[in-house]
């Protein structure tokens, strides 16, 4: 599926069904999945992994939707969790516990023994005092957990700082030059196997050539840490491959990004593990919303929709850009420079800035492009905004994958 968003005769679809459709039956805000994209992307990286000794792990962390993990676990993926609750959702949605692998820099107790129990694959170990105590869990529970120790390889990746990951200075794993000695150390631990090596540089990576820099850096490491005598199976590279969000930007080649990496991983023995979220969900979701209003400051112009930084926080957060356009060909001739703002009481409120757009008017829907990823799961009720739906697509028909919340939704709970 080249592109599950396309416009057809001036008209917006998402595989077979009109978004406005969807827009009018389901209202706004709204986030739309489409399940075909979803696993067309999925199946990319499984094809280009064929025949090794792979996984692909999908990151929860990107899209957590029940409906979308269920049309992954039926596709045969693994699961990259960073919390407990992510945990749960794999497990509600059928996925495979031993297909999972659990990173995070501040893992508690109690996620940890939830892991445990599961039975999960392998942790993602971020600090000695981690691997400490899942030792002292594992022990106390009978277990045996599988871990990996997250390694800083100073690769950099050249991607918004946010979301850069893999240098020395960054919270997340282990610098490179002295984890050879974080495995000495936890040699003699009974109930925790190093059993590999891991990393994760950064996301949104339009160049996969850090990845391959860092990839070659882990096998290096895995030989070096085989010749003292540990048994390292596997290399779990993480994510971070990136999609186009402005016009002209490229879409990485993931089946030449997996053939480079095929020629540095075949033949070393060890296990590969991907875990790509973004490049999954991202391109398969948009966000569509309702003009509220058009106002001038001067000459300043803004188009005012019901969607808003609680909906979609990346533009705020991190200048992010995502393409706006209508649901229908603009009736009106003529462009209009505009920000795109919501209704919530903040400067940094906005979906775009002195963007160049069509003749918007009171009434229109628009969509807000490549929005499957890091969309709803940071989504928030500030100013008591309930939360949008989630809508799957898969074909000629579409459901409700995620009620719209309520004002009681806001308030339960409180006493």
């Amino acid at each position: 599926m080249a592109n599950p968003i396309e416009r057809r005769e001036g008209v917006l679809f998402c595989e077979n069904v009109e978004l406005e459709t969807i827009a009018r039956e389901a209202g706004t805000p709204v986030y739309v999945y489409s399940a075909g994209g979803i696993r067309a992307r999925y199946r990319e990286y499984a094809a280009g992994l064929e025949g090794m000794d792979a996984r692909v792990c999908y990151a929860v962390k990107a899209n957590g939707n029940l409906s979308v993990l269920r049309l992954l676990a039926a596709e045969g993926a693994g699961f990259d969790i960073v919390s407990g609750g992510e945990l749960d959702r794999v497990l509600r949605a059928g996925g495979d516990p031993a297909k999972v692998v659990f990173a995070g820099v501040g893992k508690t107790r109690e996620e940890i023994e939830f892991a445990l129990e599961t039975g999960i694959a392998a942790f993602n170990c971020e600090s000695e005092a981690e691997i400490a105590l899942i030792d002292a869990l594992a022990g106390r529970m009978g277990k045996r957990a599988s871990a990996a120790v997250r390694v800083n390889p100073d690769v950099n990746p050249e991607t918004h700082p946010y979301i850069s990951t893999g240098l020395r200075e960054h919270k997340f794993g282990i610098d490179i030059h002295g984890v050879e000695e974080v495995y000495e150390r936890a040699r003699g631990l009974r109930n925790v196997s190093l059993e590999g090596v891991a990393c994760h540089i950064g996301s949104q990576l339009l160049d996969a050539s850090p990845l391959l820099e860092a990839a070659q850096k882990m096998v290096e490491l895995a030989v070096r840490l085989r010749a003292r005598g540990f048994a390292i199976r596997h290399l779990d590279l993480g994510g971070g491959l990136g999609v186009p969000y402005k016009p002209g930007d490229a879409r990485p080649d993931v089946g030449a990004f997996l053939r480079a990496l095929r020629g540095i991983v075949v033949g070393t023995g060890l296990r590969l593990w991907l875990e790509p979220g973004r490049s999954i969900v991202a391109e398969a979701g948009v966000l569509l919303a309702r003009v509220l209003y058009r106002k001038s400051n001067g000459d300043k112009e803004f188009i005012v929709v019901d969607a808003s930084m609680t909906e979609l926080i990346r533009p705020a957060l991190y200048g992010a850009h995502h393409e706006i356009v209508p649901l229908r060909k603009s009736r009106l001739p003529g462009t209009v420079t505009a920000d795109v703002v919501g209704p919530v009481c903040e400067t940094g409120d906005f979906l775009a800035r002195g963007r160049e757009l069509p003749q918007l008017m009171p009434g229109d829907f628009v969509a807000v492009m490549t929005a499957g990823a890091y969309g709803w799961v940071a989504s928030s009720n500030y100013n008591a905004r309930p939360r949008p739906a989630e809508v799957l697509v898969d074909g000629t028909g579409w459901g409700v994958a995620r009620k719209r919340e309520t004002y009681e939704d806001l308030v339960r709970g409180e006493a």
